[in-house]
């Protein structure tokens, strides 16, 4: 053992009392283990809210899928419906123009 290493051993002097030794070491031992229980519990905390923020992503994602989904649903439908429109209007051209025919046959162009 170096100088530098026996530093930190402390070896008991004839005369101390070991059982104070003992009862200080058990002390220093419950506050660390304290303190560990401590850093395990915070670090349960923090994965337990990556955990909570990856779920509200991937939710977050889902709706996205779904909301993209459903809007290219809508412009397909209003693509069908601008369609049906237009040929609706070019019937009812067609009709109108029968409807003054029938009416006013001289007026016709």
């Amino acid at each position: 053992m170096t100088d530098r290493q026996s530093r930190h051993f402390t070896h008991p002097e004839p005369g101390t009392n070991p059982a104070a030794d003992i009862e200080a070491a058990t002390k220093r031992l419950v506050s660390a283990l304290d303190a560990l229980e401590a850093a395990v519990e915070r670090r349960v905390e923090a994965d337990r809210g990556e955990d909570e923020l990856a779920a509200r992503i991937q939710a977050l994602g889902a709706d996205r899928s779904r909301l993209a989904h459903e809007l290219d649903n809508a412009l397909v439908q209003s693509r069908a419906l601008e369609r049906t429109n237009r040929e609706i209007a070019e019937k009812l051209d067609a009709a109108i123009a029968t409807i003054r025919e029938v009416i006013d046959p001289e007026e016709t162009p």
